[in-house]
């Protein structure tokens, strides 16, 4: 671990920048994880968050969780766009982080897997550091909290030969899609539409009743421990391409329909990861900005 070599962040412009197209789950999907990690805050890593962020979001976390996919059409950031997701061998639905995690180049920790591991590395120093706490640690809040996003959508672990489902071109209902678009965008605003009045704030507290009293909330202790980071970033990946092989790959084939059977079999599974990842956003963040940090280890 530890061979990415952090940037400074650059607030005056960068974080207002905007770029078209979903990348990794769309706006709606890490709006929806980083409030809900948001949410499950302690007050210290409450406080710390809202001290990183630039002023004019008001401490909302959520409306700059989509900021690593909309910098990194730019020169100084291109380096990021291998640590939004994993490419696994083709047909195995499996994951090997010493197999899997690196770039095109073959150099070694550059996926998702690692970029959550190296960057939760950099904020466990906040307490350490002195001056202004922005200028580092403010990008790696950023990445972190949009990286752990990604780690849950499943086809972000996905097959190495069709880009994680991006090259498998398909309708959704009547428009032109593709395979990998359809778990990060449109299976969530099919949801919004049909059944939320495109109000997202509905959605989200149908997810809260969910994990708190509902049909997740016995399984949320587990999903929130963590006692080693780096053997929980593994397993979180692993499922990601278990779902991606049960349920987003199987019985798909370039230029079919998807429509109502895939996406009411399907969305439990996108709400599920959705607020998995929030959960574990939030877990994440307590143990780096809060008090108790033993047993927490971060890196391999």
């Amino acid at each position: 671990m530890g061979r990415f070599v952090w940037g400074s962040l650059v607030l005056s412009f960068v974080l207002l920048m905007t770029v078209s197209g979903a990348l990794a789950w769309s706006k709606e999907g890490h709006t929806l994880t980083c409030k809900i990690a948001q949410s499950l805050l302690d007050a210290e890593a409450e406080e710390a968050v809202k001290k990183l962020l630039p002023d004019y979001v008001e401490g909302d976390l959520s409306e700059l969780c989509l900021w690593p996919d909309r910098i990194r059409i730019f020169h100084k950031y291109r380096w990021t766009s291998p640590l939004h997701f994993i490419n696994t061998p083709d047909n195995l639905c499996s994951f090997d982080y010493s197999r899997d995690c690196h770039n095109p180049k073959g150099e070694q920790d550059m996926c998702v897997a690692g970029a959550i591991k190296n960057f939760t590395s950099q904020l466990l120093h906040y307490k350490e550091g002195t001056g202004d706490p922005r200028q580092n640690m403010t990008e790696a809040l950023l990445f972190l909290s949009h990286f752990v996003g990604d780690i849950h959508q499943p086809l972000h672990v996905g097959f190495t030969s069709d880009e994680g489902g991006n090259t498998i071109a398909l309708r959704w209902f009547r428009r032109k899609s593709n395979l990998h678009h359809v778990w990060d965008k449109e299976v969530i605003v099919t949801a919004l539409k049909d059944y939320y009045e495109k109000d997202l704030n509905l959605l989200l507290e149908d997810l809260e009743g969910n994990y708190t009293d509902g049909i997740w909330s016995d399984d949320v202790p587990s999903w929130s421990h963590c006692d080693d980071l780096s053997k929980c970033v593994d397993r979180w990946a692993k499922e990601s391409i278990n779902i991606a092989c049960k349920w987003a790959y199987k019985g798909v084939e370039a230029g079919m329909t998807l429509a109502d059977d895939y996406f009411n079999t399907r969305m439990p599974w996108v709400m599920k990861r959705i607020a998995q990842g929030g959960i574990r956003l939030a877990m994440i963040l307590n143990q780096v900005f809060g008090d108790a940090q033993e047993g927490f280890v971060a890196t391999t």
